[in-house]
This record gives structure tokens, sequence and C-alpha cells, in this order.
């Protein structure tokens, strides 16, 4: 059985933290279960939820247990539409997705800013126009992260030389010891001079657990393994 939850203690029996229940369970600390934008499932099986699921605007995240019931799951998206569905790649849907890996550090390292300075609560305007992110609506991005911030389920760092950013990462999903690092980047004209790589340890001390990252397929595996992270498994995007 498939049911919305009305209550956000509903997921308080779900004790699996892989990278897809971080996201639910910070976004259900962050809106919990009043907004329509914003819902959350759960698969029963005999009194034992095997699956839990949110969604947001359309997108939804997935989080199954082994035992799950996937021919039930598969027919409650096919009822009740997507845009997107982001989970393991390990869940068959259709054919038409994006997958890449996902990787975990919970290391701890020195780290030498090389005379930059690291803010915890950059002005969000300067973090937007930084990280580029393209045609997504400025007003919409900054009125969510802001709310998770605010109920300190993200977090934003920079690094910046003379007054202007020049590396950025986020927290976009905090929850208990775990997190998800995203919106990593450096400019162009600082890197390969280490503050991406000290930007990336200030930011995995600044947390107590686990920090995990989703990455494309082939890209900056090298870098992140040089800070400790491992390649754990895969996520998949389905459109």
């Amino acid at each position: 059985m498939i049911e919305r939850i009305e209550s956000p203690n509903a997921f308080d029996g779900w004790t699996k933290r892989d990278v897809f229940s971080v996201r639910i369970l910070s976004l259900l600390k962050s809106y919990s279960t009043k907004y329509e934008f914003c819902t959350f499932y759960r698969q029963l099986i005999d009194g034992k939820m095997t699956a839990i699921l949110s969604k947001l605007d359309g997108n939804f995240t997935m989080s199954v247990e082994e035992n799950c019931d996937v021919e039930e799951l598969v027919h409650f998206f096919c009822i009740n539409g997507y845009k997107t569905i982001l989970c393991t790649d390990r869940f068959p849907l259709n054919p038409r997705f994006e997958e890449g890996e996902i990787m975990v550090s919970s290391a701890k390292r020195d780290t030498n800013l090389n005379g930059a300075t690291l803010d915890e609560y950059p002005k969000l305007m300067d973090l937007y126009n930084f990280v580029d992110y393209g045609e997504q609506d400025f007003k919409a991005w900054y009125v969510d992260i802001s709310h998770r911030i605010r109920h300190k389920t993200a977090k934003a760092y920079t690094l910046s030389v003379l007054d202007e950013i020049i590396s950025s990462g986020i927290l976009s999903s905090v929850i208990d010891n775990y997190s998800i690092l995203t919106a990593v980047r450096t400019r162009d004209d600082f890197r390969r001079m280490g503050y991406g790589s000290a930007l990336v340890n200030a930011i995995c001390n600044d947390v107590k657990g686990y920090v995990y990252i989703m990455r494309d397929e082939g890209l900056n595996e090298e870098f992140y393994a040089k800070l400790g992270f491992e390649n754990i498994g895969k996520w998949r995007m389905y459109k």
C-alpha cells in the first residue's frame, strides 16, 4: 500500500540514510506536510515501510528497501505522473534516464585557505550569480534555499579574495549527521590553485558526519577521491 503521509512523524521508523533518504527527510523537516506543492508518501508491506517518497513541484525522490513492491511503485508513478524521479539505479522504470555516481566521505582534514576568506553566510544573490543557475528562476531558488537555511536543512559557503567570490558550495540537504554537497564551483582563473579543495575540506570539517555528492558519470572523480570521497553506487533520474 502506498499512502500520502499527513504527519511528519510518519517517517520516524525509517532508519535508512542513503543519499535519497537524506534528500527526502531534510525536505520534510523544511516544509513538513502542510503544503500541496511538497508532498510525501510511504509504501507499507505488512505494516513496515519499504519505500519513502517526496514530491516537490512534480519532481520525485525515492528511497527503497530491497523488499519493496516494485510493481506497485511503478503503477503509482504511471497513475500520478511525474516530471522526474531520482532514485537508485537498481529501480527499473523506463529507458529514459540520466545517471551518475554517488560518493561519500566522513574525512576531516586540515585546511589551508591560501589567503582566501571563508563565508558561511554569503549573500544569496551573489551566490546565485556566481553559480550560474542558467534559466532557473532566482525568486523560486531564493525562496527555497533561504527557507531551508532558516530551518537548518541547508547551508551555503563561499571563498572570497578581495571581496570577490572565487569558490562556492552548498549543503542542499542536511539531516541528522548526513548532508549532500552541491553547487561546487571555482572561478576559472582560480582553478588548480587549491581553492576548490580547501573549500570542500572546510565544508566537510563543518559537519559532524557524512557528506554525499552526486556527480555526473566520468566527471571530477579524481578531485573528490583525493579529498577522501569514495564511490558507493549510482543515482538515476528518470524523465
